[in-house]
């Protein structure tokens, strides 16, 4: 692993990057992933301990890095990657707390776009808001992967949302609207791509249900998640 500074939280050279990076937020199921699924992977980066690893999936070269929890902090790597360290693609590999009366622990939610409470956006000064959408083709593969694999899963609006607890408002009425699943990174993600003119998607794994109180453990959010994990990486570019 060679150590570099081009940023304060990456050490390494842009090339020790594939073009596609899976972006889980836990560390540890990012090694997790490279030590299940990657060939002759490398540590390329355990700056603060966030793991990242490159190497081959079935004959492809693809990334896994933890994101951290949290808009601020995915907003952080995934800047430096697509800007600094040449990804292309990004897709996040995460958990999500069900909405959608429909969804069971384990179901997987494609975020064809989200919805967000965060203040995120207003460094780009825009005069109104802005849609947060993902790359259409990978969102296409990644539901044609589900489909091949006959997987349950859900396409649509994602809750990116700065609170995990929140003292003011039920998370859970932006159900209404249709909004399938909350989590707390894609928001930023989604447009870190659209201003760097990148591809960006995030596939979540139902871990808890936010009205019936159903939920995975922290092993099970760690190690039992590879129904996501295996498409993301069929549709890695």
């Amino acid at each position: 692993m060679k150590q570099l500074n081009l940023t304060p939280h990456i050490g390494c050279a842009p090339e020790d990057f594939a073009k596609t990076v899976l972006m889980p937020g836990d560390p540890l199921r990012s090694k997790m992933i490279a030590e299940t699924y990657l060939e002759d992977r490398e540590l390329v980066n355990n700056i603060r301990g966030v793991q990242g690893y490159t190497g081959y999936y079935k004959g492809k070269r693809v990334s896994v890095m933890a994101s951290g929890m949290g808009m601020p902090s995915i907003g952080i790597y995934s800047y430096e990657l697509y800007n600094i360290f040449g990804v292309e693609n990004i897709i996040r590999v995460g958990s999500a707390g069900g909405m959608h009366p429909d969804l069971k622990l384990f179901d997987i939610v494609i975020g064809q776009g989200c919805c967000y409470n965060t203040s995120f956006g207003n460094q780009f000064a825009l005069p109104g808001t802005f849609s947060a959408i993902a790359d259409f083709n990978l969102c296409r593969k990644a539901v044609d992967e589900c489909e091949r694999k006959g997987l349950r899963y859900k396409v649509g609006n994602l809750l990116s949302s700065d609170n995990f607890y929140n003292d003011a408002i039920d998370q859970s009425a932006w159900g209404k609207m249709g909004v399938l699943a909350a989590e707390m990174e894609s928001g930023a993600l989604y447009m870190n791509a659209a201003r760097a003119g990148k591809k960006a998607l995030c596939i979540c794994t139902i871990s808890d249900l936010l009205s019936g109180g159903e939920q995975t453990t922290p092993e099970q959010r760690q190690n039992a998640f590879h129904d996501m994990i295996q498409v993301a990486l069929e549709i890695a570019e």
